[in-house]
């Protein structure tokens, strides 16, 4: 097992190297097919340790080396092999390498295509990093890989400026999480003298309930969390990594980056459920991102941009789970939203592809007829996301609406309300695309073809996994029980504590209650598709420029100006501070130091009237200090 888990770390990592040293001179098909080969070859080796795994396996240490030693603190360089870990790494290489292949044709005519590659290659390779990790160290070394890359990738087309400022904005965005993260794994170390995670778990029962350190440790943690997961209010940085190439959209939206956080706080459990001051933050960050960004979504006319609001809203739901303390539900979450979610941002990369780069949704339209293979797959993603009955988004989402239901039933109405939205813009977003007349130019309708095969087979495969990937983990009415799947598999990782109160909370609805529930949220889904089709289809309402909306469509187009706020709160007073501080710099220290180099200038000028070689000259100002000297000396007798 040892050899075949440093594989899974080493082989992205190899085409790393072999595409970044020489991929400028090696052919198209090779660099592509060499990237794609590796993270596929790390997804097949992950799979064979999961048919090695069950619900009763014990996590599995592999030790490279130790590290290093301070303050009696043993730090070794290892990975941790269980069932959390095993889930997100084939999630990453899954999905990661379906991306690698959908890249090489999108890609195919990119000058910097073996450089893109690279940068995917290093992504994966920092994403096994951080959740194959042992101890919060190497969790941190892959969270700032992945941090790296995302700027690399966001930034990918650096010529054009917009571009360049989205990937700064990410970078500095997620620089404040990080260093948030970075003094909870002090604190951790500090207060339990380790940083592996099992040794943590075992000195957890430290730490007083809801004690200050505990709520100061893990809120440090979900500060980090927030950065990477895009929760308000580090969440603007994502909808503008839309400037990446589409593969990175998909690659970072979908099943690695994004989910980190979430991924972070399921691994620290054993501190989480000691802190339930926090949890409850994580619940109202949770609903205020998920609204938030739903509402944004509504009126978005970018087809990538409703997508990643659609993401950060899908992140909230995620967070919404981890508050009520629905670990597994909130893993289920993540592994369908990887499924989906990177279907419709791929979907939306063949439109793009398709509609010559344009991104627009008002000048597109009745693309069914011209990419049908597109349109069945991105219908596919739409009914996952919206809810459709059986469908994977709709069995993950259900859960969480139980879980929030059984927690106080007013969650439920606000969720119940946010999935309709979900429905809403997915729908509008659908039909804007894909129905109606053409409203592109006559070039563009000309060019209208579908992706080439390479593109078309992930989408395929994805949207499989939309309708099966439920399945995994059935509600009781239909398998044994909610927690007789999923929870039983993740129930390793978890505390006893947190296993007992996500039990009790995932099993506390009655049965005809959860009938009346999953009742409504169908009725919800279908009525809400009737009036959004009625609105595109029948009525053929069109999308218009924001600045054309009024009312409440206007505050939605515009983000309701958090944008504008955090510029004028944020941005302008740094640049203000730094427009000061080159003031103090070159009206004070630069005169300060000029006027010690021209005093030093002077005296040497002086000086060398003095010093001019002549011995008689030296002998009289020798013989006039000594003068000096014996009258000074006389006097003070």
């Amino acid at each position: 097992m040892e050899n075949l888990v440093y594989a899974i770390v080493l082989l992205p990592l190899l085409g790393f190297l072999i595409n970044g040293l020489f991929g400028k001179n090696l052919p198209k098909i090779v660099v592509g097919s060499l990237a794609t080969a590796m993270v596929f070859g790390s997804f097949c080796i992950a799979v064979s340790l999961f048919m090695n795994f069950n619900s009763e396996s014990q996590p599995v240490i592999v030790k490279a080396f130790e590290w290093f030693r301070v303050n009696g603190i043993q730090i070794n360089f290892g990975f941790q092999i269980d069932q959390l870990s095993l889930m997100m790494v084939m999630i990453i290489t899954g999905i990661g390498s379906l991306i690698h292949l959908y890249s090489i044709g999108y890609m195919s005519h990119d000058k910097g295509f073996y450089k893109f590659f690279t940068y995917l290659n290093l992504f994966i390779f920092s994403m096994l990093l951080l959740v194959m990790g042992s101890n919060y160290l190497i969790l941190f070394i892959g969270w700032e890989g992945v941090g790296l890359c995302s700027y690399l990738l966001i930034g990918f087309w650096y010529t054009n400026e917009e571009y360049g400022k989205a990937a700064r904005k990410a970078f500095i965005m997620n620089r404040i999480g990080d260093l948030a993260l970075l003094i909870g794994i002090f604190m951790i170390a500090s207060q339990t003298n380790a940083v592996d995670y099992l040794s943590v778990a075992e000195n957890a029962s430290k730490f007083e309930l809801d004690g200050t350190v505990i709520i100061f440790i893990t809120a440090s943690l979900f500060i980090g969390a927030t950065g990477k997961s895009a929760q308000v209010p580090l969440y603007t940085w994502l909808p503008d990594a839309m400037a990446g190439p589409t593969p990175v959209s998909a690659l970072i939206h979908a099943a690695t980056m994004v989910t980190a956080g979430i991924y972070l706080v399921v691994r620290s459990n054993f501190l989480f459920t000691l802190a339930p001051t926090v949890q409850g933050g994580i619940l109202f960050i949770g609903f205020l991102t998920a609204a938030l960004a739903g509402f944004y979504a509504l009126r978005q006319n970018d087809i990538k941009k409703v997508l990643a609001y659609s993401t950060v809203s899908q992140l909230g739901f995620m967070f919404i789970a981890l508050g009520l303390g629905a670990y597994t539900t909130a893993m289920f979450h993540v592994m369908t939203h990887a499924f989906f979610k990177a279907l419709l941002f791929l979907g939306a990369g063949s439109v793009i592809h398709a509609m010559s780069n344009e991104q627009d949704m008002r000048f597109m339209g009745g693309l069914k007829k011209y990419i049908p293979l597109t349109h069945a797959t991105f219908l596919i993603g739409t009914l996952a996301i919206s809810g459709f009955p059986l469908l994977s988004g709709m069995i993950s989402k259900d859960e969480i609406l139980v879980a929030a239901f059984a927690k106080n039933p007013m969650y439920w109405v606000i969720l119940f309300v946010l999935a309709a939205m979900t429905a809403t813009y997915m729908f509008r977003l659908y039909y804007l695309t894909f129905h109606g007349e053409f409203r592109g130019t006559e070039e563009q309708k000309h060019h209208l073809h579908e992706s080439p095969s390479n593109m078309t087979l992930p989408l395929i495969v994805l949207a499989v996994l939309s309708v099966i990937g439920g399945f995994i983990n059935l509600p009781h009415f239909i398998g044994h029980g909610h927690y007789a799947k999923l929870m039983e598999w993740l129930k390793p990782v978890l505390t006893e504590q947190s296993y007992n109160q996500m039990e009790a909370t995932l099993s506390g609805v009655p049965f005809n209650t959860e009938m009346i529930l999953l009742a409504a949220t169908v009725i919800m889904f279908f009525s809400v598709w009737f009036i959004v089709r009625n609105t595109y289809v029948t009525k053929k309402k069109m999308a218009v420029a924001e600045e054309n909306y009024t009312g409440w469509e206007k505050l939605s187009a515009k983000k309701l100006y958090v944008d504008e706020l955090y510029n004028a709160l944020i941005v302008k007073t740094v640049e203000g501070l730094g427009r000061g501080g080159k003031m103090f710099d070159k009206g004070i220290l630069d005169r300060f130091v000029n006027f010690v180099g021209d005093g030093a200038e002077d005296s040497g000028k002086a000086m060398k009237r003095v010093q001019n070689g002549n011995v008689e000259t030296y002998i009289l100002i020798m013989s006039l200090a000594v003068g000096i000297i014996l009258i000074v000396n006389f006097l003070l007798q």
